[in-house]
């Protein structure tokens, strides 16, 4: 399953995965009910798991990871905060996950506590997401963080890490991504990107990013570009202006905000049909996507379908 997953992903044929966020309750049921009923499952690639966004609390990552993949086939890529785990932590996790199958890792530092909507909630974060990396790569040569052999050894894991989509100095997300691929990462996934333009100047970027990476590896990482579909003007204008990494057309915020002025059906037309454009224009560019909607799985199908 893996192996299909990672040759799909190095090849020309289209890479969809989807991100699914857990509830703020003890059950799965209701979201997975809710892929099934979509169909969203017999069009992608796989999924991914968020954990804890915006330091929220969220079931657990990689236990929601493991009902996923069990119940749909499909690879599952968990999410791991440096927020929340030390090391030992860390490679206690990596390893429970790895018996139960759960192998593709995204690596991420972590949106920081004090969002959280827990009273006096505290991070961890020992190191950044290069960290987490380190410790992956470890692993996949049989040994934890301190160099003793693991017996036996786990399952190779696979990394994935992120970055941002827009930043007024481009050069400086290459500096990031070099890191991350010298450290391991097998693919990057960037936050969403809603122009065609920010979408070629991203794999230009990260061809750069490959060519100065000192990891054989970074030979065969991809990008993965980010797409989030809006269907609300005030969504567009917040991702624009409040999400750090993200930059929003003004043609494409102003579309959304004439159309509001004629309903929400008029404004979810207009908004969905916007969404659809870049994709379509980002798949035939660089068929290699993750969708973010929030658990909107029938807007997910319907973005693949039409």
């Amino acid at each position: 399953m893996f192996e299909t997953f990672c040759r799909t992903l190095q090849s020309h044929e289209p890479f969809i995965t989807v991100e699914i966020t857990p509830p703020h309750g003890a059950s799965m049921t209701p979201i997975l009910e809710a892929i099934e009923k979509s169909g969203i499952n017999e069009k992608i690639t796989g999924f991914s798991v968020t954990d804890n966004p915006l330091a929220k609390l969220k079931m657990s990552a990689v236990l929601s990871a493991i009902k996923v993949q069990q119940r749909f086939g499909k690879p599952v890529i968990a999410t791991m905060s440096m927020r929340d785990r030390n090391k030992l932590s860390l490679q206690s996790e990596l390893l429970g996950a790895n018996d139960f199958d759960i192998r593709l890792i995204l690596a991420l530092t972590g949106d920081p506590a004090k969002l959280s909507d827990q009273p006096q909630v505290k991070g961890v974060l020992e190191r950044d997401s290069t960290l987490l990396l380190s410790i992956i790569y470890r692993l996949n040569n049989g040994v934890d963080y301190s160099g003793k052999t693991l017996d036996p050894a786990p399952k190779p894991i696979y990394p994935f890490a992120v970055s941002n989509a827009y930043a007024k100095e481009m050069k400086q997300l290459m500096k990031r991504m070099v890191k991350k691929l010298d450290y391991g990462a097998r693919a990057i996934i960037t936050q969403p990107v809603f122009d065609l333009d920010n979408a070629r100047e991203l794999l230009e970027i990260f061809e750069e990013a490959k060519a100065q990476s000192i990891r054989e590896s970074a030979k065969e990482a991809q990008l993965i570009l980010g797409q989030f579909p809006v269907v609300r003007a005030r969504t567009a204008t917040f991702i624009d202006d409040k999400v750090p990494g993200i930059h929003v057309p003004k043609e494409f915020i102003d579309e959304m905000n004439l159309a509001a002025m004629d309903g929400e059906a008029k404004e979810e037309e207009v908004g969905f049909a916007l969404s659809k454009r870049i994709y379509d224009e980002i798949m035939a560019l660089h068929p290699k996507v993750h969708l973010m909607t929030h658990n909107r799985f029938a807007l997910c199908a319907r973005l693949i379908r039409e």
